[in-house]
Order: structure tokens, then sequence, then C-alpha cells
């Protein structure tokens, strides 16, 4: 019994000491690690510092070698500038410059004979009046190709008959021209209505017809208006102002027939608009 437990604490020693050797042999080799790293780290910044100073004095000598080839060339400048003063002062005549060359003779373009113009279509034709049309609503003076502005006489009556006939005869004109586009608007439209097969050629004529649409819509209200100023004119209250009862002025009727404010009511009525929206 006494050698079994002999020969077992030999084993848990012997087992103590190999561990206790395999420790130390793994800080050692740790050890040595971190010192090897260490030293490599230093190795690297000693040698970037090497670098950096090789660059800096490399630098510095060319910065040197600059100025003085600078400064050189300055002194040579300098000493021929005191060589031609010194000629120049002596009397001996300095070396002319050359001579001008001859100026040359711009060449004249030669004009291409104009090619001949082609015919226009119908359709152009009619598509260029729609297109007009649909711009804006046109005036009086474009309206009536021959309009003549009223003559006022001396001590005439504000809007008597002549006057009231006048301004008549100009608005039922602009109401005739804006009916006659509706009714082009109504045709063209009639006649272009196509399903194309190509998505773009369908968005591009549904935009036409939208703004035609939206112009004939503004047409409309201003064709309320020239009604509503007929029946101020059957009714004799015509040419005046709806907020102070002045009279408009006979040539801003003719500017603008549908007017129901003078200048002074106008212009308060935008300023107000503008500032309070």
């Amino acid at each position: 019994m006494a050698a079994k437990k002999k020969s077992a604490r030999k084993k848990t020693a012997t087992k103590k000491k190999a561990a206790v050797k395999k420790k130390t042999a793994t800080k050692k080799k740790a050890q040595s690690n971190s010192a090897t790293a260490a030293r490599s780290s230093k190795k690297k910044t000693t040698a970037k510092k090497k670098v950096a100073t090789t660059t800096k004095k490399t630098a510095s000598k060319k910065a040197a070698a600059k100025k003085t080839a600078s400064k050189k060339t300055t002194q040579k400048k300098a000493a021929a500038k005191k060589k031609t003063a010194a000629k120049t002062s002596s009397g001996k005549p300095a070396k002319k410059k050359a001579a001008a060359a001859p100026p040359t003779k711009k060449k004249t373009a030669t004009k291409k004979p104009a090619a001949d113009k082609k015919p226009v279509s119908k359709k152009t034709m009619a598509k260029a009046t729609s297109s007009a049309s649909r711009k804006r609503a046109r005036t009086p003076e474009e309206v009536r190709p021959g309009f003549t502005p009223y003559k006022e006489k001396k001590g005439e009556e504000y809007m008597n008959d002549a006057q009231a006939e006048h301004f008549r005869n100009l608005l039922l004109d602009w109401k005739q021209e804006l009916m006659e586009e509706v009714d082009r608007t109504v045709h063209h439209m009639q006649d272009e209505v196509a399903n194309y097969p190509d998505p773009n050629d369908r968005a591009t004529v549904e935009e036409e017809f939208a703004l035609e649409l939206r112009t004939r819509d503004r047409e409309r209200k201003l064709i309320k208006k020239i009604n509503e100023s007929l029946t101020d004119i059957d009714s004799g209250d015509y040419g005046f102002c709806e907020v102070c009862g002045v009279e408009i002025g006979i040539r801003r009727l003719e500017a603008r027939p549908t007017a129901t404010l003078c200048i002074d009511c106008k212009t308060l009525d935008e300023i107000k608009e503008r500032q309070y929206g």
C-alpha cells in the first residue's frame, strides 16, 4: 500500500512539474513575440523619420537651386539692359524693329444662292392659325382690320347715342370673332380625332386639345362680360365706374370695352389684391 501511495505521489508531482514548465514556456514565447513586435515598430518609425528628413533636405536643395537660378537670370537681364542703355547714350543707333507685314485683305464671303422655298400646305396653315388663336384672345383693334377710333367733338356729351352705337358695334364684332374661334376649335378637334398607336403622339394631341379647351374657357368668360356690357349700353349705365361713378373714358373703353372701373379704382383694386392676395 505504501509503495502504491509513493508511486501516485510521484505521478502527481511529475504532472505538476510538466504543467509549470508549459506555462513558463508560453509566457516566454509571448514576451519574445511582444519584444519582436516592439522592435519592428521602432525600426519602421525610424525608417519613416529618415525618409522624411531626406525628402526635406532634397526639397530645400531644390528651392535653393531655383533661387540661385532666378538670381542669375535677373542679374543677366540687368546687365543686358545696362549695355543697351550705354550703347544708346553713346550715339550708336539701336537696331530697327522688323517691318510689320502688310495687312492681308479679308476674304469676302460668297453668298450661296437661296434654295427654292417649298409651297406651304393647307394643313400647316390650319395648324398655324389654330396655334395662333390658342395663344390669346385678340383685341378689338385686331378683330377689325379697318378699326378707326372714335373722334370726339367739342362740347359733345359723354356716352351719347353715337358713342353708344360705336361701342355696341365694337362689342358685337368682338363677340362674333370669339364665337368663330369656338366653332373653329370644335371642327379642328373633330377632324384630328385619331387613336395613335404611339403613346407619345397620343399624349401630344391630348395636350394640344387641353390647351385649346383652356383658352376657349377663358373666351367663354370674356363672352359673358361682353353680354353684360351690352346690357349696360341698353340700360344707359355703360361707360361709368361701378365704384365711384366717374366716367371711365373713351380711350380706355376702346382699349378694353368690357372695363367696369376707372383707372384710379382699378389701380387701388390691384394694390389690394397684391397686399391681401
